[in-house]
C-alpha cells in the first residue's frame, strides 16, 4: 500500500527526525522528501487528521459538512438523476436512448459499489457516535468550537473511509463515550491506520503494530502498545547481555596481547587475537530517554471529612450545566470527573478549587484541607519572563533554593536549564514546569484537570504512580483511562446535569454502565437481575466487612504517622538550620566579593574561616535531610504496598 525507504529529515547540517507527526505528515504528503523515498500503490487513498483543525469558512451545516466526504458519491448520484431524466423523456427509438440506458447502468454501478444508499445512516451513526446530537445537525459548522471542530473532521475522515488513516492524537477532544464508540469502529475498518496517541488503553484496544521513535532512531514491535513495553525490555535485556558478554572477552582478549606482546613465541597468536578484534562488530547498549522521576511530598494531617458537596448547581447565561450535586470525599480517597464534553466537568473542580463560583449549594473543606489545583491550561498562564527556577520558587514557601533545584531535576530540568524562560519552552516543558509548581505547595487534597496534557507515556506512567501512593486526597478529570484506572477507587460521572457516584476505577465504572444500559434494554423480569450486577459489591450487604476494613484502614494510618514522626521532626529541623545557614552564607559571599576586605587581613581571615565552617555544616544538615527524606518515602512506599 505504502512503503518508505531510506528516509531522512533533514534539519540544518543535521539529519534527524524531530518528531513522529513529521513522520506522518510525510506520509500523508504534506511534508516533501528526497525523490524514491516515499511510493504509494495508486489504488490507495490516504485520510490525515492533524491535531489541531483550522477554523471552517463555509457556510455549511454540521449536516452538510459531514456530507462532504461523499463528495464523489453525491455528484454520481446528480449525474444519475439527470440521466433518469433524460431518459423519461426520450423515446426507445431515439439514438440516443441506447447511449443514455449504458451510462445509467454504469453509474448504478459505481453508486453500488460506493454504497450510495449507506450515506444518510451512516452519516448519523458516525456524528452521533462522536457526541453530536440529531437536534444540532443543522446547526452551522463554523460556530463549532475546536474541540468540536476536530470530531466533524474526524467524522468526514471515518466516514470517507480511505485506504489509510493516519490520526494524530485523534482522542484528545473526546469524552469517554466517544473514546469508547471510536475504539468499537476502529476495531472493524478494512482499511489501514496509522495512529500517534498518549492514551495507552486506547492503542492497546486498536493497534497491532507499534513504532518507536526514540533518539532519532524508528523501531518496530509486533502488538499492541502493552506488548511493545514487554518487548522492548526483553530486547533490552539481550542486549545489555551480548553487550556484557563482548567486552568480557575484549578485555580477556587485551590482557592476552599485553601479557605476551614482548614474548616471539607468541606473537602469531597475539596478531591473530587483534586480527580477530579489529573485525569484530562492535556493539552499543542503546541510549534511553530521561523520563520524570518524583514522588509527591506527605499530605499534611487533616480531617477525616475532607469535602463535601450539596445541592451545588451551575449555568452560564442562563444555560444549566448541572443542578443538584451531591457527593462527598473522606482522607485518602482519589476521584475521577468523568462525562460527555460540557458536562461540566472543568467548571466543577475550577468551583472546588475556589476559582469559579456556583449558582447555587455549598461546597464544605474538611478540618485543615489544603487544596491545591492544576488546571487544563496552567501551563498557558505562566509568566513568560520568568525562569523556571523563579516560576516554582515564588510559590515555594520556606523550602531552600537547592531543594527547589532538587525537584526541578527530578522534571528534567537539569543545571543551567532552569535557568531558561518559560517563554521558549514547549508545551510539555511548560506542563512539567506547571506540575512542579503545585507539587512544592503545602497541600492534602489534588484538584487536576487534564494532567497528562503534553506528557509523554514514560512521564505519565511516573505521575500515575507518584499519584498512586499519595497519602492525600485527589479528584482528577482525565479522557486517560489508562492513567486513571491507576489509582482512582470512586468515579464521579456527570450526565444530564446529575452526578453519580460508583465505587472502584473506570474499568468498574464501564462495566457497570454495561449493565445498566443492558437493564433498560430488558424486559421488566430480567431487570431486578441486572441491577443486583450492577450494583456496587460495597452496598451490597457487606456492613461489618466494610466497617472492619476502615478500622484496619485508621490502624495503618495511626502506624505511619507514628514512625513517620520522628523523621518529619529531622526533616523540619534540617530545612530550618540550612535556611539560617543559606542567609548567613550570602552575606559572607558579599563580604568576600568586597574588594575593601582583603586590606584587613585579620577580618578577612575571620570571614574566610566562618565560611568554610558555614560549608561543612550545610553539608552535614543536607545530608541529615537526605537521609530522613529517604527513610519517610521507604515509609510511604511500605504502607502504600498494604492499602
Amino acid at each position: 500500500m505504502l512503503a518508505i525507504n531510506t528516509l531522512d529529515i533533514r534539519f540544518g547540517d543535521k539529519y534527524l527526525f524531530k518528531e513522529v507527526s513529521t513522520l506522518m505528515k510525510i506520509m500523508a504528503g504534506l511534508t516533501e522528501t528526497d525523490a524514491g523515498v516515499l511510493s504509494r500503490a495508486r489504488s490507495c487513498t490516504v485520510g490525515y487528521l492533524p491535531q489541531e483543525a483550522s477554523a471552517l469558512v463555509s457556510d455549511r451545516t454540521i449536516y452538510q459538512e459531514a456530507e462532504t466526504a461523499f463528495a464523489e458519491a453525491l455528484a454520481l448520484q446528480a449525474d444519475l438523476d439527470r440521466v433518469n431524466r433524460e431518459l423519461s423523456s426520450t423515446t426507445p427509438s431515439a439514438p440516443e436512448f441506447a447511449a443514455l440506458l449504458k451510462e445509467q447502468g454504469e453509474l448504478q454501478h459505481r453508486l453500488e459499489r460506493i454504497d450510495i444508499y449507506r450515506v444518510q445512516a451512516e452519516i448519523g451513526r458516525i456524528l452521533t457516535g462522536l457526541g453530536f446530537r440529531e437536534a444540532d445537525f443543522d446547526r452551522s459548522a463554523r460556530e463549532l468550537s475546536g474541540g468540536w471542530l476536530m470530531r466533524l473532521m474526524l467524522a468526514k475522515m471515518l466516514l470517507a473511509r480511505p485506504s489509510l488513516l493516519l490520526l494524530d492524537e485523534p482522542t484528545n477532544h473526546l469524552d469517554l463515550d466517544s473514546l469508547t464508540w471510536l475504539e468499537g469502529f476502529l476495531s472493524t475498518y478494512d482499511g489501514s491506520f496509522l495512529i500517534i496517541s498518549h492514551d495507552r488503553a486506547f492503542l492497546d484496544k486498536t493497534t497491532n503494530l507499534t513504532w518507536e521513535l526514540s533518539l532519532g532512531r524508528l523501531t518496530a514491535y509486533k502488538g499492541n502498545y502493552s506488548k511493545y513495553v514487554e518487548e522492548k525490555e526483553i530486547r533490552l535485556q539481550v542486549e545489555r547481555a551480548a553487550y556484557a558478554n563482548q567486552q568480557a572477552q575484549i578485555k580477556q582478549t587485551m590482557r592476552f596481547v599485553q601479557r605476551f606482546r614482548a614474548k616471539s613465541t607468541k606473537a602469531k597468536q597475539v596478531q591473530s587475537r587483534l586480527r580477530q578484534l579489529s573485525k569484530m562488530e562492535m556493539l552499543e547498549i542503546s541510549e534511553t530517554e530521561h523520563t520524570v522521576d518524583f514522588r509527591f511530598p506527605p499530605a499534611a494531617d487533616c480531617g477525616r471529612d475532607v469535602l463535601k458537596v450539596e445541592k451545588l448547581s451551575k449555568s452560564f447565561d442562563g444555560r444549566q450545566v448541572f443542578a443538584d450535586l451531591n457527593f462527598q470525599l473522606q482522607r485518602g480517597d482519589k476521584l475521577a470527573v468523568i462525562g460527555v464534553n460540557g458536562a461540566g466537568k472543568s467548571t466543577l473542580v475550577k468551583i472546588l478549587a475556589g476559582l469559579e463560583t456556583a449558582n447555587g449549594g455549598f461546597v464544605t473543606m474538611g478540618h485543615n484541607v489544603l487544596p491545591s489545583y492544576f488546571g487544563q491550561h496552567q501551563a498557558q498562564e505562566l509568566s513568560p519572563q520568568y525562569t523556571i527556577l523563579q516560576t516554582v520558587h515564588a510559590v515555594s514557601g520556606d523550602m531552600p533554593v537547592a531543594q527547589v533545584r532538587s525537584l526541578l531535576g527530578a522534571f528534567l530540568f537539569r543545571d543551567d536549564e532552569v535557568e531558561k524562560k518559560v517563554q521558549v519552552l514547549s508545551g510539555g516543558e511548560k506542563s512539567r514546569v506547571a506540575l512542579a509548581r503545585m507539587i512544592v505547595q503545602p497541600a492534602n487534597l489534588l484538584i487536576l484537570d487534564e494532567p497528562t496534557n503534553h506528557l509523554d507515556m514514560a512521564s505519565q506512567d511516573v505521575l500515575q504512580e507518584a499519584m498512586r501512593q499519595y497519602d492525600g486526597t485527589i479528584v482528577v478529570v482525565s479522557h486517560n483511562r489508562y492513567f486513571v484506572n491507576g489509582f482512582a477507587n470512586k468515579v464521579l460521572e456527570i450526565r444530564d446535569g446529575a452526578a453519580t457516584v460508583y465505587e472502584g476505577n473506570i474499568d468498574d465504572y464501564l462495566y457497570r454502565r454495561k449493565i445498566l444500559e443492558e437493564q433498560a434494554a430488558a424486559p421488566p423480569a430480567a431487570r431486578e437481575t441486572a441491577n443486583q450486577a450492577a450494583a456496587p459489591p460495597e452496598k451490597t450487604d457487606n456492613r461489618g466487612r466494610g466497617k472492619a476494613a476502615r478500622q484496619e484502614q485508621a490502624r495503618l494510618r495511626q502506624e505511619k504517622n507514628k514512625r513517620l514522626a520522628p523523621f518529619k521532626k529531622i526533616v523540619e529541623a534540617a530545612e530550618k538550620e540550612i535556611e539560617q545557614f543559606e542567609k548567613r552564607k550570602n552575606t559572607l559571599e558579599k563580604k568576600l566579593a568586597d574588594p575593601e576586605l582583603y586590606r584587613d587581613e585579620v577580618a578577612f581571615s575571620e570571614c574566610s574561616r566562618e565560611y568554610k565552617s558555614l560549608e561543612s555544616k550545610l553539608e552535614r544538615h543536607y545530608y541529615k535531610w537526605e537521609e530522613a527524606q529517604a527513610e519517610i518515602e521507604k515509609i510511604d512506599a511500605e504502607f502504600a504496598e498494604q492499602t
